[in-house]
């Protein structure tokens, strides 16, 4: 099967897991200048597989987005591509001109939805206090896959993935929002993102919640104060790194 696109994609949603990427996916495919992956999390460039060889073949890549009218933004979101180490040079080597998107979202908060996806998943057993504290023990010993699930703790350290894509890419070429904007003004952080991307501003449309779930179980109160402990010297270089106060996420501690 022929490659029929000539030219890279031009945009990625590559993170942050659990912190709103595929309500700006859902976003992204009801703008009228964007056209998107045939599905989200096309995991591309964080499957080893397919980078056995030196240069992997894009033309896997391409299939997922089928010929589409001319003009249109290319772009697809697997939030995984921001925390998987190789990811973020193999996307440069792909396309060093790309544009990223980064959701972020309170890392404890974050943490404790993707503890409860993997809990519903079948591929955690441990409580989640357990989980968070064992996590680094777990993580040493850990395969490719298993790093995915027990990373609670680990994808919340937002400022070592962002250094990492700012030197490969340049601050313009990325594009920070906040989950917690998103939910309480989604028009501001629609705004920001057709500015990043230099397309119209997006169509007035209803607010898109996707994949929020209630939780069997609320946090306990002992875990929370213990994360929160954790990541404060983390949300603080943040803050420095972003010109940005993180208050919203301290006030859930």
């Amino acid at each position: 099967m022929p490659d029929h696109i000539s030219t890279p994609i031009d945009f990625l949603i590559c993170g942050t897991q659990k912190g709103g990427t595929s309500a700006l996916d859902a976003y992204c495919r009801h703008h009228q200048d964007l056209f998107m992956a045939d599905a989200k999390e096309v995991h591309f460039f964080d499957n080893e597989a397919l980078f056995r060889n030196e240069k992997p073949d894009y033309r896997e890549y391409h299939r997922h987005f089928p010929p589409h009218e001319e003009g249109k933004l290319r772009g697809e979101s697997t939030p995984v591509y921001m925390y998987w180490p190789d990811a973020p040079a193999r996307i440069h080597a792909y396309n060093p001109d790309i544009r990223l998107i980064v959701i972020l979202r309170d890392p404890v908060q974050r943490a404790f939805s993707h503890w409860q996806m993997e809990c519903r998943r079948g591929h955690e057993t441990l409580a989640f206090g357990k989980a968070v504290r064992q996590e680094a023990a777990r993580l040493q010993q850990a395969d490719a896959d298993h790093r995915r699930v027990y990373s609670y703790v680990d994808r919340g350290r937002y400022l070592r993935q962002l250094e990492l894509l700012w030197s490969l890419f340049g601050r313009e070429h990325v594009l920070v929002v906040f989950n917690e904007d998103l939910r309480q003004s989604p028009a501001t952080v629609l705004e920001q993102i057709s500015a990043f991307l230099g397309i119209a501003p997006f169509p007035v449309i209803e607010e898109r919640i996707v994949n929020a779930q209630d939780y069997d179980n609320p946090m306990m109160a002992e875990d929370r104060a213990w994360l929160y402990a954790l990541f404060e010297p983390e949300i603080a270089k943040l803050e420095v790194a972003l010109g940005k106060k993180l208050e919203f996420w301290r006030q859930h501690g």
